[in-house]
């Protein structure tokens, strides 16, 4: 394990050339506390669970002190911003202090909210601390659930004003993943016809991360389908959680298939396919059901950006078209099948999981509790015992006779398998969740951090954790939403 001196640094992207990014320090932020921290996102870089207890973390990861080996900069990207193009972007308010070795990976170190760099485009290069709690809670959450993710080591906190729509106060949140690369990044090069640099990028990411698509007659084409599928996988995870990302620009999509840049996210209450969970998205470009077909547009931008190395326009076609569409369908039905509690690909299940989202989205029950309650139901049931047995899920309807109907479908589809119960139960325990973050508890552990006390935000760091336990003793945080949550609003400023 390492101290704060001797996390050994090794800065692959600080290797590049240097018109890939600036060379800055972080800006100091006045009187840091520590606000949250994650000792399994500290495991990942070796860090040793005691150094996170030293009165010179918050300074660190604060960007006022620099560890030794860290080589702070701040990346350039462009990318499309509600689908129409934005040109140069980058790193406003990140600085990437180096890459740490992990057991299994390098884990890139940013500090987000670290001061203005080149890229802030006249913003102050701050993150405040609703925003700050919001992405660390998130990413850890998203890592339990098995989703791949960005991860988040800590908050640091200041007194320091921010002026957003109010006067907030200053906060970094320290990010790790294994690259920050984004579709942008290539747009970047693409869009400054700028061929060495996109080539350079093209093979860093395949050199690094993917070397098995050197094997490919045309690696370049096979990094892009490699890209497609796993942005397929990732999206249907999401559907399957009921996620929303809310801003899926292209300079905010993973070139590795991460969760990346939590800002406006939330998580599903009552289901509403049509559901837009950020404010500023006012023509729904970003809501629950067009998720996948944004995962879509944004991969023919980034193959238009890559098609001088992939090919011709069929070929950048043919390498979305068969591995996008196949990919997400495949792992949309495994997740869902899983959810609803079938081990079998049968006929039918299609049309089955049509009529489930028709019933949600007729009636609006809460998704997270849904998927929950019906695990814990038996495949077979007496009619005089049904009310009683099956009201976990009866009572999330005010139309308990069309909940009894789908009920009545789903015991026959289960019939059709005969798996024991208990396994049966199990398994769908293990990949339907009892907690998420909700935007009402992300929003409560904001309200008491802003008054000092940091002890939710830990509690509810705490039990999304261990997203599919019971955990009775936190089963509030497993509610719908309060009556002062329900007009709750996220932006793009969150």
């Amino acid at each position: 394990m390492h101290t704060l001196e001797t996390l050994p640094f090794d800065n692959a992207f600080a290797r590049l050339p240097a018109n890939f990014y600036t060379r800055l320090s972080p800006e100091p932020l006045a009187a840091p506390y520590l606000v949250g921290v994650s000792p399994a996102a500290a495991s990942l870089i070796g860090l040793a669970p005691d150094q996170l207890a030293r009165p010179e973390f918050p300074e660190v990861f604060a960007g006022n002190r620099l560890m030794p080996g860290s080589e702070p900069l701040a990346a350039v990207y462009s990318g499309h911003q509600f689908g129409v193009w934005a040109g140069q972007l980058g790193d406003g308010r990140a600085h990437l202090l180096g890459e740490v070795a992990g057991p299994a990976t390098g884990w890139e170190i940013q500090l987000k909210g670290a001061g203005q760099t080149p890229y802030s485009r006249f913003a102050d290069g701050r993150a405040v601390l609703r925003s700050s709690i919001r992405e660390f809670l998130c990413s850890e959450a998203m890592a339990a659930l098995g989703i791949p993710t960005t991860r988040a080591l800590c908050v640091v906190g200041s007194h320091a004003p921010v002026r957003r729509e109010s006067i907030e106060t200053a906060a970094v949140c320290t990010r790790l993943a294994p690259s920050f690369i984004r579709f942008g990044s290539f747009e970047h090069w693409a869009a400054q016809g700028k061929g060495e640099a996109l080539r350079q990028l093209a093979d860093y990411v395949i050199d690094r991360f993917r070397p098995e698509c050197r094997e490919a007659d045309n690696p370049y084409d096979a990094l892009l389908r490699d890209v497609a599928r796993r942005t397929a996988e990732l999206i249907a995870a999401w559907q399957a959680v009921g996620f929303m990302h809310g801003v899926m620009n292209t300079d905010n999509m993973s070139i590795l298939g991460l969760t990346l840049d939590y800002g406006p996210f939330g998580f599903m209450d009552a289901f509403d396919a049509g559901h837009i969970c950020n404010h500023s998205d006012d023509r729904g470009r970003y809501s629950y059901k067009a998720q996948p077909q944004i995962g879509h547009w944004n991969l023919y931008a980034l193959g238009h950006a890559l098609s001088t190395l992939v090919g011709e326009p069929a070929a950048v076609q043919a390498a979305i078209e068969e591995s996008y569409a196949p990919a997400f369908e495949q792992r949309f039905m495994d997740l869902f099948r899983a959810k609803l509690g079938l081990a079998q690909a049968l006929p039918g299940d299609e049309d089955f999981i049509g009529e489930t989202f028709d019933l949600l989205q007729r009636h609006h029950p809460d998704f997270t509790l849904f998927f929950r309650q019906l695990g814990h139901l038996p495949a077979r049931v007496d009619d005089t015992d049904r009310p009683g047995t099956d009201a976990p899920v009866r009572d999330l309807f005010i139309d308990r006779d069309a909940a009894d109907a789908w009920l009545t479908l789903w015991r026959a589809r289960l019939g059709a398998e005969g798996r024991p119960d208990n396994k049966r139960q199990d398994a769908m325990m293990a990949i339907n969740p009892k907690f998420v973050l909700r935007n009402w508890i992300a929003e409560s552990a904001i309200r008491a951090a802003r008054a000092g006390d940091f002890s939710e935000v830990a509690a509810v760091q705490d039990c999304l954790s261990r997203p599919f336990d019971e955990q009775p003793g936190n089963a509030h945080f497993a509610a719908p939403p309060p009556d002062w949550a329900h007009d709750l609003e996220v932006s793009c400023s969150s």
